[in-house]
């Protein structure tokens, strides 16, 4: 049984009334659509029906083009939209009427209505050719970066942004320029050198350049966590995940907390006939005698961490299997420990790393896509600012339209949910279409 080409909320639906829908400029929609199913045919679409909405609204009112936001990911995606309306827009100024009325039915306009809309749509190439102010087809950082630059000296202030800047699209010669002056101050920072040091002898200095620098890519991201707490706590120290631990400075004192069972747990191996069961005694009793709690470890584990396998017949066997479980937990509180001990290095390294790249950029006078991102999420978050970029803009929109939304990085749709979210219970909310393939992203 093969699955329904169409369907509105779950419910199979034909072609005509599926694109009635999606083509509705009026309706908010997300449409789910493989690769090559016209996603950007539907979008376009939707475009051309708001402008015919526009040019056909008797009160003066309607919708304008300049006030139509489509936004994409790529300039040649753009690019190519831009393209398909306006040889629409050619082709369709030159049509006749039949041709007109099966666009028109193509696109969902309703039966009844085609008559009406069929001279407006040959008319909008000359309309769209008069008005001073074409339809917004734009990349995502485009647009982020005509907000940023409305910004209020005071928002670019908080940022840590320069006033009068260029921006750079490639931020490569900022990250290749930073990593000497990282170095220098690491090298004059003992906390720092210390961290530098620790990671270096753990990962090597490959993987941690490698790691520093995958940090600094999710720059804006680890910034925003930082600021809520999120960072530091992440990764939870031992004896936060592990209760029995709790009070203790490290890990291993909970061996010598215990150091009876062991002393126990050592003799009934010490005592035992088979003579690796008396070695791993013995084993254990130097290990607490010199206060070695790795070898105490691996008088009761194997080297893959594992109990090991002593027999049942041993005298006191449930003392050493208690021994073992101990162990066990100390060998798994290391492990968190370590974990923790990691991600506190890193994130002490990245902010680091961070303040030098923002600190080059502050003198250079840079500013990269991602300031451009944080920016835009901090104008569209915030209700006064979001309100007054819309004025300084001087071009409300009506009509919000996204290609491929699986692209989305989560910085973005927070900064557009937020914005979107501020006319929650008021008018002239724009309508907004989605459309992308879960399946790419």
């Amino acid at each position: 049984m093969t699955q329904a080409a169409y369907e509105h909320n779950g419910r199979s639906v034909e072609r005509a009334a599926f694109y009635a829908i999606a083509c509705d400029p009026r309706r908010s929609i997300a449409v789910e659509a493989c690769a090559g199913a016209g996603k950007t045919w539907m979008l376009v679409s939707r475009i051309l029906r708001a402008l015919l909405e526009g040019s056909l609204a008797k009160d003066g009112h309607g919708v304008q083009a300049h006030e139509i936001l489509a936004i994409t990911f790529t300039k040649k995606a753009a690019g190519e939209m831009r393209q398909r309306l306006n040889e629409w827009l050619v082709e369709f100024a030159q049509a006749p009427p039949e041709k007109l009325a099966a666009e028109l039915l193509a696109r969902g306009v309703p039966p009844a209505q085609i008559a009406a809309q069929a001279p407006a749509l040959q008319n909008l190439y000359p309309q769209l050719l008069a008005s001073a102010r074409p339809v917004q087809i734009r990349t995502f950082h485009s647009w982020f970066a005509a907000l940023l630059r409305t910004a209020p000296l005071a928002v670019l202030q908080d940022l840590g942004l320069p006033a009068n800047y260029s921006l750079l699209e490639d931020d490569t010669e900022a990250i290749t320029a930073v990593w000497a002056r990282f170095y220098a101050t690491v090298v004059d920072s003992p906390s720092a050198r210390a961290d530098f040091e620790a990671l270096v002898a753990v990962h090597g200095r490959f993987q941690a350049h490698k790691a520093l620098g995958a940090a600094l890519n999710k720059r804006v991201e680890f910034v925003l966590a930082d600021a809520q707490g999120v960072v530091d706590a992440s990764v939870p120290p031992f004896d936060a995940q592990f209760p029995a631990f709790a009070g203790l400075a490290a890990p291993e004192d909970l061996l010598w907390a215990q150091r009876p069972l062991l002393q126990e747990a050592a003799g009934n191996l010490g005592r035992a006939s088979a003579v690796t069961f008396s070695a791993a005694g013995s084993a254990l009793e130097q290990a607490l005698t010199a206060h070695d709690a790795d070898a105490v470890l691996a008088a009761l584990l194997t080297q893959k961490g594992t109990a090991r396998k002593f027999g049942e017949k041993i005298v006191g066997i449930a003392t050493v299997r208690a021994a073992q479980e101990l162990a066990l937990q100390v060998a798994q509180a290391q492990l968190q420990h370590a974990a923790w001990a990691h991600q506190q290095r890193m994130a002490r390294l990245t902010r680091v790393l961070i303040a030098e790249l923002a600190s080059l950029k502050y003198e250079r006078g840079w500013v990269d896509m991602n300031d451009v991102e944080r920016a835009a999420s901090v104008m569209l978050s915030d209700p006064v600012l979001s309100g007054w970029v819309q004025e300084r803009l001087d071009a409300k929109v009506k009509h919000l339209l996204i290609d491929e939304f699986q692209d989305t990085s989560p910085l973005q749709w927070q900064a557009l949910h937020a914005w979107l979210s501020g006319y929650a219970g008021a008018a002239g909310a724009p309508s907004v279409f989605i459309v992308g393939d879960p399946k790419q992203s």
